[in-house]
């Protein structure tokens, strides 16, 4: 068990799977932005989509603090 959390430390910096997260914040940012400006709200749509742009904003910035060092 120990090998592998230290394989994960020495891991740190980029990584490929990191462009396809911000890709998919991008997406999600997107289908957000449109259901709010929809003329007929769909509430179940926008909680969700919320709570998962929420999660994958927060996921970017420890992706990107892990880039400069910082966690």
């Amino acid at each position: 068990m120990l090998f592998l959390a230290a394989e994960a430390e020495a891991a740190g910096g980029f990584d490929p799977w990191d462009i396809f997260m911000i890709l998919f914040t991008i997406v999600i940012a997107i289908g957000f932005v449109r259901l709010i400006a929809a003329k007929q709200k769909n509430l179940f749509a926008i909680g969700f989509a919320g709570v998962s742009l929420a999660v994958f904003l927060f996921l970017d910035v420890l992706m990107v603090r892990n880039w400069f060092g910082l966690l």
